[in-house]
């Protein structure tokens, strides 16, 4: 499932910017050992775009949709600073609204978070129907955090990780994993911070 974001790098050469961005959505730490973080995020608002398409279609697909927004596709031709992580999230999509889950028809749902300066009346409009802004509400979330390549082995194993400690403890989740990336693709594999979330009841 992530070995697209290999065929990406080129893009993010191009359009990520050589300092990094360092806002992130604002979040406290409820716990935290040597397996996982518990963290409670604050609400914040995102810019995303679910794409239909093939896993190593949909990541190129909905990072240049969504940096077209932030890099001045929307009315005014603002620009948007960029915010760290960008979050891939696999989801079903349904033919109506909202996004439902269905057993029949796959997609991937891009997000970036919106810098804190910004509120849903005075983020720019998207000039394109694809990208759309939304408020992610207050959540509790179990973070398992690691290093190294962007593999699909390497997210599987840890996803597995995540969850069998997570269902050791008894705790439950809920929603679809979300997988999210902090750094750039020239950064060395051994230095990249690298995250998949679950929501938890």
């Amino acid at each position: 499932m992530m070995r697209f974001w290999f065929l990406t790098a080129f893009m993010f050469c191009v359009v990520w910017s050589p300092v990094m961005a360092i806002d992130e959505p604002p979040y406290s730490v409820v716990r935290a050992d040597d397996t996982l973080e518990v963290r409670h995020y604050e609400p914040y608002l995102v810019a995303e775009t679910l794409v239909k398409a093939p896993a190593d279609e949909a990541g190129n697909q909905g990072f240049r949709i969504l940096a077209g927004y932030i890099f001045g596709g929307n009315k005014g031709e603002r620009r948007i600073e960029m915010t760290a992580p960008v979050a891939l999230t696999p989801t079903k999509i349904a033919m109506t609204a909202p996004v439902a889950q269905s057993a029949s028809v796959g997609g991937y749902l891009i997000q970036f978070a919106m810098p804190r300066e910004w509120t849903l009346e005075t983020l720019p409009e998207p000039t394109d129907p694809r990208v759309t802004l939304r408020a992610v509400p207050a959540r509790t979330i179990a973070v398992i955090r690691y290093t190294g390549t962007w593999s699909q082995s390497r997210y599987e194993d840890h996803l597995k990780t995540l969850k069998d400690t997570l269902a050791q403890r008894g705790q439950t989740w809920h929603g679809e994993p979300v997988w999210a990336r902090y750094d750039p693709p020239w950064k060395p594999w051994f230095l990249r911070r690298n995250e998949i979330w679950l929501e938890l009841d």
